[in-house]
């Protein structure tokens, strides 16, 4: 419950920096808009911001603010394919971008040809998901 009291905090603050958004009429503060990437190869076996050595074959994410071990929901917003991730690395750091997904995340939402693409997040209820 913490963590979900810290992201809705983080998210009505205006800490929306690096192109976020929220879009207009939307009923709940903790859904945002902007550009997703994506990283794997590179950082595979390398140590995460919390500690874990990232797993480019897991369903994770990097994130700015959002506290280690929010469950967020990503939908791609160029086809409405959707993929829940557990942050667990600090990013990304490009500026424009919202959230860095693992390579796993980003063939679920179909975007790894791509590179990037525009999402929605929604940070999810912790008492709702099931832990990754």
């Amino acid at each position: 419950m913490a963590a979900l009291l810290v992201s809705l905090a983080w998210l009505l603050s205006g800490s929306t920096k690096g192109g976020a958004s929220e879009p207009a009429g939307s009923s709940s503060p903790a859904i945002v808009d902007g550009v997703a990437s994506y990283y794997g190869k590179e950082h595979h076996g390398k140590k995460t911001a919390n500690g874990e050595i990232f797993d480019m074959n897991k369903l994770t994410a990097a994130h700015r603010s959002l506290p280690f071990g929010s469950q967020v929901k990503v939908t791609n917003l160029s086809n409405q394919r959707s993929v829940i991730v557990r942050i667990n690395d600090r990013g990304p750091y490009y500026q424009g971008r919202i959230i860095d997904l693992s390579q796993a995340a980003a063939e679920r939402l179909d975007m790894v040809q791509s590179g990037i693409t525009k999402v929605k997040l929604e940070v999810l209820d912790p008492k709702k998901t099931s832990s990754n």
